[in-house]
């Protein structure tokens, strides 16, 4: 009986310790617990902050379609460097692990689980991604088989993925349809009356919030072919060959990757993570994307506002004569700045936040589309022009913003407002593209 006592008092105390609940005041729902957003590996912090934003040189065309005006930036994380051939094949080796498994949970039961913990059938089942896959064995070998090339497809006999079937399906949700008041749920009808369109370009009639979610497929294998024909009598086929999947390039920045591409890898990436801290019980953070193209500028000026190239000054050399990035110095002299097409990130000094190759080395996908005159419609808060360009539309609408410059232009593509484009469905030996993710912030703040 004391026991009981004893034990009745101890919960009671140990109740009382927190909010109360009883009392009819206002006191949230939180738990108390303090968050404290961790440090995305391999980004650099931002800070929130306004400039003015618009060309760095004369050009008179260009001016007066694009004027400056000053605008204001949210905080969010970015890569220090351009994505790199050796992160880029992550996400490629995911994609073949993830159709072998898919392939396998078909035919065998350990690479599929069907039931949860308490013994419920789930429908369809998940990956079981503990599950080793051993390419030796003959019964799972024969069961994969069927994505490696052909023997008539074969070079000198050598078993190789088939690259054209490493495809992945990833969804978004579509918030600026969702937001448009006319497909806003009507809560005196208890139903959706708008209609959106869908991925494929098609109207359709909203039914319920999955309307909203939209999908897309696409081969994330870079076109490595692009190394040959964004050059006409010229010999680049070493490259075509070697560029993307030799250790020998690693460190170097992943190109021949659509606008499409980059943006799947940004989805996926976001799902690695939110995976992971799902797994562990910590809460989801922003989505990983394509930084706008106010965005990139801001970060590639690095604080200095008024500055024509990220590194402060005027001119593409230092006071020891030495070029600052990696680019076309002269007419045909690529090497005089230490480079001949890509050089690994990293090699040149960052800017004032901590970012490599802001300017030179690969051009940088952003997410903005392209139209001339943008700057003078866009809002002067977290500004971005968006459209999500449908199949049939017209080339003119599908442009990308391009930030940055590359190897292979002249330096006046490597200044901080300078701006260009290109078609979101072609991939250049010449563009890259890095991430960033806004962020989200800590409870104390």
């Amino acid at each position: 009986m004391r026991k009981f006592v004893y034990l009745s008092v101890v919960i009671l105390v140990l109740a009382g310790c927190g909010k109360p609940s009883d009392t009819g005041e206002l006191t949230g729902v939180s738990d108390g617990r303090k968050y404290f957003e961790p440090d995305p590996y391999g980004m650099v912090f931002i800070p929130q902050g306004s400039f003015n934003m618009g060309p760095s040189d004369q050009d008179v065309a260009w001016a007066q379609n694009s004027l400056s005006k000053t605008v204001s930036i949210a905080a969010f994380w970015m890569d220090d460097s351009e994505i790199t051939n050796d992160e880029y094949r992550q996400f490629v080796k995911w994609v073949q692990d993830s159709i072998m498994r898919r392939m396998l949970a078909a035919q065998i039961e350990d690479f599929a689980i069907a039931e949860d913990e308490l013994g419920n059938p789930i429908d369809p089942p998940f990956l079981n991604w503990e599950m080793e896959i051993d390419p030796q064995d003959e019964e799972q070998s024969g069961i994969i088989n069927e994505l490696y090339l052909t023997e008539q497809e074969r070079f000198y006999r050598r078993k190789e993925i088939d690259t054209r079937k490493l495809n992945y399906e990833y969804y978004w949700v579509d918030l600026k349809q969702a937001a448009q008041k006319g497909n806003r749920y009507n809560f005196a009808t208890q139903a959706y009356e708008g209609t959106v369109i869908n991925s494929k370009g098609e109207s359709a009639q909203i039914i319920n919030r999955s309307s909203f979610v939209l999908q897309d497929f696409i081969n994330v294998y870079p076109d490595t072919l692009c190394w040959v024909a964004d050059f006409t009598y010229s010999y680049n086929e070493p490259m075509a060959n070697m560029y993307f999947w030799h250790p020998a390039y690693d460190n170097y920045p992943v190109v021949g990757v659509s606008w499409k591409q980059a943006t799947a890898f940004c989805i996926w990436r976001t799902q690695l993570l939110n995976t992971t801290l799902q797994k562990n019980g910590e809460l989801f953070v922003h989505d990983y994307r394509l930084p706008s193209e106010a965005e990139w500028e801001y970060a590639a000026r690095g604080g200095l506002d008024l500055s024509m190239y990220p590194w402060g000054g005027m001119y593409t050399r230092n006071n020891e004569g030495c070029f600052l990035a990696n680019f076309k110095p002269l007419r045909g002299n690529y090497t005089d700045d230490g480079g001949i097409t890509t050089t690994r990130v990293g090699t040149y000094d960052p800017n004032e936040y901590g970012l490599y190759d802001m300017a030179g080395n690969v051009a940088e996908w952003t997410s903005s589309a392209f139209d001339e005159s943008a700057y003078i419609y866009t809002h002067d808060l977290n500004p971005d022009y968006k459209y999500n360009a449908l199949p049939d539309d017209a080339p003119v609408l599908k442009r990308k913003v391009i930030r940055g410059g590359s190897w292979k232009d002249i330096g006046y593509f490597l200044q901080v407002g300078t701006r260009s484009y290109e078609y979101q469905d072609t991939a250049k030996s010449y563009i890259g593209f890095r991430c960033v993710r806004t962020y989200l912030g800590n409870s104390n703040q």
